[in-house]
């Protein structure tokens, strides 16, 4: 998939009390094998409320409003190039989370924040213990 100018990710913290929804990241070549947040990259023409109202019906089969988004953080991330990351909280949805494509993903769980996997993606685990916000992070710069 194209991305025009720095690509944009967009992950969504589901929350059940002091848990959050994370899923296990499998057969993607990113990240495979560590749990993250749901989410994925911004679309040309959309924006970063309507890709995580977009991918949370993709990934998790779920309805929610942008209205019911709120902007969290942001990390601006040194990686295989150049990367910016929205994290929204979502403050109410409908449907039951449940794996919507088990090509790219094999568990899905909800974890404590004091009790997040070993095996978390880093920057989505840094962000997950940040705060309340808003906040942002630079990461992997000198």
């Amino acid at each position: 998939m194209r991305h025009a100018g720095i690509p944009t990710g967009v992950h969504v913290l589901l929350e059940e009390g002091e848990a959050v929804l994370l899923m296990r990241r499998a057969g993607t070549g990113f990240f495979d094998g560590l749990y993250s947040l749901p989410g994925g990259h911004v679309e040309e023409g959309e924006s970063v409320r309507e890709t995580a109202v977009r991918e949370m019906h993709e990934e998790l089969g779920i309805e929610l409003a942008a209205a019911d988004l709120e902007i969290v953080g942001v990390v601006h991330r040194r990686s295989d190039t150049n990367r910016i990351d929205f994290f929204l909280r979502a403050r109410r949805w409908s449907g039951t989370p449940h794996i919507a494509e088990p090509d790219k993903c094999d568990d899905l769980r909800w974890f404590e924040r004091g009790a997040l996997p070993v095996k978390t993606v880093p920057y989505v685990r840094d962000a997950l213990l940040a705060g309340a916000g808003p906040w942002i992070r630079e990461l992997g710069w000198s």
